[in-house]
């Protein structure tokens, strides 16, 4: 979250798409993996269509382990990772790499944080060398510390506190629906945790966190395994591995009651509402029909919910969905699907929600039809493949389920799974997930506006 808030799926440079085709249907990743003495796993896929490179380091570690009374601190080390190391002065990161054409960027998530670039293939060596440099200790000072701490206080005034609707829909909603700290605390930060981080919490953040075991390296485009394999135990393979502390139980179990919750905002011009529901653990076997599930419901203008509710019913303004902050592949524990919707002021959460719940009702109960659930499916996949054109977006895809999975082939497993979703299965994930017992509601409404001063009744 260094640039922006929610996931960027950044364009990059493109190659042709079904640059590798296993069959007229099915665009088939390359993927090699192999993991280095020291525990860092690498994976590599290779694509000469455009001699450019997207690179990918994931580290196993978000907003679920940051620790007690530090929220945000994951986020705010994110930010620290671009201050500068010993060898590399603060600067040179993004010097050496915009310098030659290239971009970067990073992002901090409940379960991962990652940090991503792309740029000609001949920045390759410079660019690992940087991400290798950082991996072994940063440049650990306390005027850096209070500039980050700064920084990422301005960034929360900027899309939360002064932002019409701020997070409610992602960051309220989840504090509402979960009960385990680590699931359900701000992993934004609040502002007195974000100044009590210390060096020593750096220092160590860095230490059990940071080391090559609890990483991926993905290295996408113009390059063969080979190449890739090699220049990672390059620039990496000295780097010694360190301990990481154990993870701890984060699972919760589905809702029992429903959660309704009203809120108060003077910087919105209309209410809105966030619709959340606790989805299956990741590898569940209604993963993918509940992914397909929300498509349908509120995937586009070709939706459920927007030809219900926004033309149909004509009460709601827009319609959006989303899992938590990543996406419906990319969790490893507790994940809400939402959906945020801005409502007419002549109607009502109450509205909403009725005419969500005749939706799901009928989803549960009929299914979909097959020409519907073809077009949901086509989308979905034209979806994918377009992210995986980029080989900066590949690159961290892979990265981040090698990571959550242990399987970066998981993405060419994806484009099945969506394929293999039936209608038995969206009535199933409809009357298993997406009943009000499993829900959790934000009302947000306008705050009421103050009357100019001397104004008489």
């Amino acid at each position: 979250m260094r640039k922006r808030l929610l996931p960027v799926l950044l364009a990059g440079l493109t190659v042709p798409m079904f640059a590798f085709a296993a069959s007229a249907d099915q665009w088939t990743l390359p993927v090699q993996t192999k993991k280095l003495d020291n525990g860092l796993t690498v994976v590599v896929s290779e694509d000469h269509s455009s001699p450019t490179v997207g690179i990918s380091v994931v580290y196993h570690v978000g907003m679920r382990l940051e620790p007690r009374n530090r929220t945000g601190f994951a986020h705010l080390f994110e930010h620290l990772m671009f201050q500068g190391t010993p060898n590399a002065p603060k600067g040179v990161f993004d010097k050496t790499i915009t310098g030659g054409g290239g971009r970067n960027n990073g992002s901090t998530r409940p379960d991962f944080t990652n940090y991503i670039e792309t740029a000609p293939v001949s920045a390759i060596e410079p660019l690992l060398w940087l991400e290798a440099d950082r991996m072994k200790t940063l440049d650990f000072n306390a005027a850096t510390l209070k500039n980050q701490q700064d920084v990422v206080k301005e960034e929360i005034r900027v899309n939360v506190k002064n932002q019409p609707y701020g997070g409610f829909y992602w960051l309220d909603i989840s504090q509402q629906a979960f009960q385990k700290w680590e699931n359900n605390h701000d992993g934004y930060g609040s502002f007195e945790d974000l100044e009590g981080a210390t060096l020593d919490d750096v220092r160590g953040f860095h230490r059990d966190y940071y080391g090559p075991n609890n990483a991926v390296l993905a290295i996408a485009g113009d390059v063969t395994p080979a190449q890739g394999f090699a220049l990672a135990q390059k620039y990496f393979g000295a780097i010694a591995k360190r301990p990481t502390p154990a993870a701890g139980d984060f699972s919760e179990p589905l809702g029992t009651k429903e959660k309704r919750v009203e809120q108060s905002d003077p910087l919105a011009q209309v209410p809105a509402i966030a619709a959340a529901w606790k989805v299956p653990a990741r590898g569940s076997r209604d993963q993918a029909a509940v992914a397909v599930l929300a498509e349908l419901l509120a995937g586009s203008d070709a939706s459920l919910f927007y030809q219900g509710l926004v033309k149909g019913r004509e009460i709601a303004l827009n319609v959006n969905t989303l899992f938590g902050l990543t996406g419906p592949w990319e969790y490893d524990g507790p994940t809400l699907m939402t959906v945020f919707a801005l409502y007419k002021p002549g109607s009502s959460a109450d509205a909403m929600l009725t005419a969500m719940d005749e939706e799901i009702a009928k989803v549960a109960s009929n299914g979909v039809d097959d020409a519907t659930l073809k077009r949901v499916k086509t989308s979905m996949l034209a979806d994918w493949n377009n992210k995986m054109e980029s080989f900066i977006n590949r690159a961290d895809t892979l990265a981040k389920l090698q990571t959550l999975w242990g399987d970066a082939n998981v993405a060419n497993k994806i484009p099945g799974w969506i394929e293999g979703v039936t209608s038995d299965d969206i009535k199933r994930a409809a009357a298993t997930y997406l009943v009000p017992a499993n829900r959790t509601v934000i009302d947000r409404k306008p705050a009421p506006k103050a009357a100019p001063a001397g104004d008489k009744k």
